[in-house]
Parts: structure tokens; sequence; C-alpha cells
């Protein structure tokens, strides 16, 4: 026989760990709760033959209680104790970051923390009949919570990353609402590699002409995205018509929209849209059909 004393005063671990082991499958298993001097002790006892089986399935129960009935509140203790300098709101959001974080690679990360607690249990309760589990779980799992301690860092990291953007974003807002406008309209006939600006007349307008007074570029790199805002911040029109050719918003265009809000108006469907979505069209058969001619060459 083999018996297991998993000790906690914890009325939610132990509740969770009754419904566990009533909902478990095991053979030649039964099991008490009874309250002694300290702790409230839940008692397995296997009568089987299958031991090992036994003490790694009681291994894999208390793995999962780990993660998900402990693990938030690891989480937030980590953050408190290494971002001590956050208020509780943004402790709150970086905890919804960290959350993120797991989504992200669940199988992966989770398959990992998985199987490295249950091996700390496994190996532990082979060789002892009881377990502290307050004690075991910050004494023994050191490697765990290294991982949650990089899960709370690249969530740091990534709030930091957004927090700066809001940022950015609210002082481009402060800057257009402060200054008058010098244009119109414009036309922004938008290509992810390649967006196109018009004046009202439909004239383009050269992005990389106002590289001189690219007061609103990144200091690390100039690509299309930048001179156009650059181009959007320094012309400043009351209204800009976004000709949406390729049917997609992606992250730089919602940044426009963010810092220009009500002055932009996107178009799927106009005379400019549909020009330009011809003259993309064409672009790409073209390009397939010089592909075509140039890998039909050497068969000539």
């Amino acid at each position: 026989m083999k018996s297991i004393c998993i000790k906690t005063n914890n009325e939610k671990l132990l509740n969770y760990l009754l419904n566990e082991l009533r909902l478990s499958k095991m053979q030649n298993v039964c099991f008490s709760c009874n309250k002694f001097k300290y702790f409230k002790n839940i008692i397995v006892h296997y009568n089987g033959n299958k031991v090992d089986e036994f003490i790694q399935e009681i291994s894999n129960i208390l793995s999962y209680l780990v993660i998900d009935e402990l693990e938030e509140s690891f989480l937030n203790e980590l953050i408190l104790k290494n971002y001590f300098y956050f208020d509780i709101i943004e402790r709150k959001k970086i905890l919804n970051l960290c959350f993120d974080v797991c989504a992200d690679n669940f199988t992966d990360l989770f398959d990992k923390k998985f199987s490295y607690i249950s091996e700390q249990f496994y190996l532990y309760l082979k060789s002892n009949k009881s377990i502290v589990l307050n004690g075991f779980i910050y004494f023994r799992l050191k490697k765990y919570f290294s991982m949650l301690e990089e899960i709370v860092d690249e969530a740091v990291n990534s709030y930091i990353i957004e927090k700066e953007y809001l940022e950015f974003i609210s002082l481009l807002k402060l800057y257009i609402g402060s200054q008058q406008c010098k244009t119109d309209f414009l036309h922004l006939v938008y290509f992810k590699e390649n967006p196109i600006l018009l004046d009202s007349d439909l004239n383009q307008i050269s992005l990389k002409d106002s590289l001189l007074d690219a007061k609103y570029l990144s200091d690390i790199s100039f690509s299309n995205n930048d001179y156009l805002l650059n181009s959007l911040l320094t012309l400043l029109p009351k209204k800009i018509y976004v000709h949406l050719v390729e049917n997609t918003i992606d992250e730089f265009l919602n940044t426009l929209i963010l810092i220009f809000d009500k002055k932009i108006d996107i178009c799927t469907d106009c005379n400019i849209c549909n020009l330009y979505k011809n003259i993309s069209l064409d672009s790409v058969k073209h390009s397939k059909l010089n592909d075509h001619n140039q890998n039909n060459s050497g068969l000539l």
C-alpha cells in the first residue's frame, strides 16, 4: 500500500483536490480529509500494484492545481515584487498582458511548465509520504517561478511599448489640435508597401520631397510610412480621404486613424479606389506574365 498526505489550510485548494480525486478514474484508491494540529490533511490510500502510476496521477493533479488555481496569484506577487513602482491599474494591465503572453504560445509554454512541475512532485512523492503544499511550491519549484518571471518581464516590456505608443499618439493629436489646417483635403491611396498621397487635383505628392522638413520622422529608420506620416503632419489637411485599395486596415493605418480621428474618411469603392485597384491588378498580371516568360525562355 502507498499513502500520500497532502497538507494545506487553503479551502479552495482542498475543494479542488477533493473534487479531482472524486473525478479520477484511478482504481484501488480511497481518500479522506481530516483536520490536525496545524493543517487540514487530504490522505490518499492506494492498495494496488501500480504504485508509480498512482504517484504520477497524484503528481499530475497537483500540477494542474498549481497552474489552474495558483498561477494568477503568483504572477500578481511577482509583478508587485519586481515592479512595485507601477500603480494598481497598471499592474492589472500587466497581469492581463501576462495572460496574452501565455495565450500566444499556450501549448508549448503549458507543456513546459506542466512537465517540470509534475516531475518535481513525482520525485518528491516517490520517497515521501506527506507534502506541505505551500512550502513545496515555493521551495521546490524554483524553475517554474523563473518561467513566470520571464512571462512578467515580457508583459512589462509590452506594456511600456504600448504606453509609449499611446503617449506618442496623444502628443500628435495635441499638436494637430493646436495648429491651423493648411490644406482642405488630401487623398491617400493606401497600399501597405507603397502608399500614394494625392492633392485635391489628384496630383501625386512625392513623400520623400519633404525629407528636409522631416521633423516628425523616426530617428531609427525612414520607411514609406515615416515619410507619409511626416507629410500629413506637415500639410495638416482638414480631411483625409483614405482609399483602401487592398481592403485591409493594418497596424499603421490604425495608427493614422487614431492620430487624425474624425479627419479621416475611409473609402473602398469610388472612382479613385477602382482606378488604383485596376492599376494594381494590371501590375500583378504584368509581373506574372514576365515571370512566365522568364521561366519558359530556357525551353526555347
